[in-house]
């Protein structure tokens, strides 16, 4: 059953820290911070009745407040982004008139997001019987499939994840046509699942992964996949190279 009152908020979680790139959402990107950039991106997604960023950083509050978004402070002591995100959207429903049920999470080092996934995440979570989706997309070049940073997944005939692997799925034993998936950042929960989502322990694939996602599947619960329509290929800046990669991208 489709239910077409769900409200929608958008949360992109941005910390200053970073081990390999350090006050990485205010990196400069053509005369605006990247924060910025993913924000006023989200923003045009149809689907969000409002956009926030969660930091625990002044320097971040003050920048997305210069130029006029909506950002809130929370705790520094997350052990994730999906924690962040959740305290978020509490403070966001004890403060705002705005009753919403559904939440986006968005990543802050996204600048290319084309928020047309936001609106694909968005019309999942209208089913009933999903509580939580993300999205996918075919790997054009096999070779990029052996990067370990690129997480791959396998869904079943539903479109509900099997599984998330760092590593190539499914293996590849004789030649075969079979595509291979690489898996999108972007989440979205019903609210009182994602309150459910951040009180569940970590369980041993999560934790060998380091994929966060992977506790949900290993508790019971289902993630619901959808392939992209978007063919355009989302650039996350994990590095100063992929900085100068969008920036390219953006000047022209």
């Amino acid at each position: 059953m489709i239910d077409n009152n769900l409200k929608f908020l958008g949360v992109i979680p941005a910390r200053f820290s970073s081990s390999r790139f350090p006050g990485k959402p205010l990196a400069d990107i053509n005369g605006k911070p990247m924060i910025q950039h993913v924000y006023e991106r989200a923003k045009l997604s149809e689907s969000l009745c409002d956009v926030i960023v969660a930091t625990d950083d002044e320097r971040i509050l003050k920048a997305v407040n210069n130029f006029g978004g909506k950002a809130v402070m929370t705790a520094s002591d997350h052990p994730n982004g999906t924690s962040r995100v959740c305290e978020a959207a509490k403070l966001y429903c004890d403060n705002n008139i705005n009753n919403i049920n559904a939440v986006i999470n968005i990543q802050g080092d996204e600048p290319l997001l084309n928020p047309v996934m936001i609106d694909e995440v968005a019309e999942l979570l209208r089913d009933d019987a999903v509580n939580f989706a993300t999205l996918c997309r075919e790997f054009k070049d096999f070779s990029e499939a052996n990067n370990a940073n690129a997480v791959k997944v396998v869904f079943d005939k539903n479109f509900d994840a099997l599984y998330f692997s760092r590593s190539i799925i499914p293996y590849r034993r004789e030649k075969t046509d079979l595509k291979i998936f690489h898996h999108i950042g972007i989440y979205g929960y019903k609210l009182e699942f994602l309150k459910l989502y951040i009180t569940l322990p970590m369980t041993p694939l999560a934790e060998t992964e380091s994929l966060e996602q992977l506790k949900v599947l290993e508790s019971g619960y289902k993630i619901r996949v959808k392939v992209t329509s978007c063919q355009d290929e989302s650039l996350g800046v994990d590095t100063p190279e992929d900085l100068e990669r969008v920036r390219r991208i953006i000047a022209c």
